[in-house]
């Protein structure tokens, strides 16, 4: 039987009508078409508190980190979105990378991050498109030990470069993006071929 590679795909956004949300479905596409199984997952259908070392001692990890944690070991790759505030990464998805380390007993470090494949990708209204941003959310999953491909896309003037159906009007950056999800499902199925 072939493999097939699962990707997780998810914005840094819990925003209803999120920019990044509508990217990483595009970037989702580009992966299925490359004969992935995608699953999309909204950050706001699992709200989680701010990570607490205290809250984890007293009560655990909490049930929607569970669900993202048991998510994220289900799958291979991951297709991230990013959202730009101020600069850096959004503290939602910081948040949802923390809560996802923690260790459960008897399992390693960093258990739902090692060895995964990642595209990371990002769409804002200002002229930089997130990329300051990218630099963080890089950084932070390098050193969690994700691979994360070198390969990113970063568009600017979010408000008004999507359609009404959520592509792209620029066929060229619709394609870049696409390719992103099309990539962590090349590397994955090479590396598990």
């Amino acid at each position: 039987m072939a493999y097939t590679p699962k990707i997780l795909a998810f914005a840094g956004s819990t925003r209803k009508d999120s920019y990044n949300k509508k990217l990483v479905q595009i970037a989702a596409n580009g992966a299925r078409s490359a004969g992935a199984e995608v699953t999309y997952l909204d950050l706001r259908d699992i709200p989680m508190p701010i990570y607490d070392e205290d809250l984890e001692a007293a009560e655990g990890i909490p049930p929607n980190a569970l669900k993202l944690k048991e998510l994220m070991m289900q799958h291979q790759g991951l297709l991230i979105a990013c959202p730009e505030y101020n600069s850096s990464i959004t503290p939602v998805l910081k948040n949802a990378i923390d809560w996802a380390s923690r260790p459960l007993p008897g399992e390693g470090m960093l258990a739902c991050y090692v060895d995964k494949v990642a595209a990371i990708m990002s769409a804002s209204p200002g002229g930089f498109g997130g990329m300051r941003g990218l630099v963080h959310v890089r950084s932070i999953l390098g050193n969690i030990k994700v691979i994360v491909l070198p390969d990113q896309v970063a568009v600017s003037k979010a408000y008004e470069v999507f359609n009404t159906d959520g592509t792209l009007k620029d066929p060229n950056q619709q394609a870049s993006v696409e390719k992103l999800g099309e990539n962590v499902a090349k590397v994955l199925a090479k590396l598990n071929g």
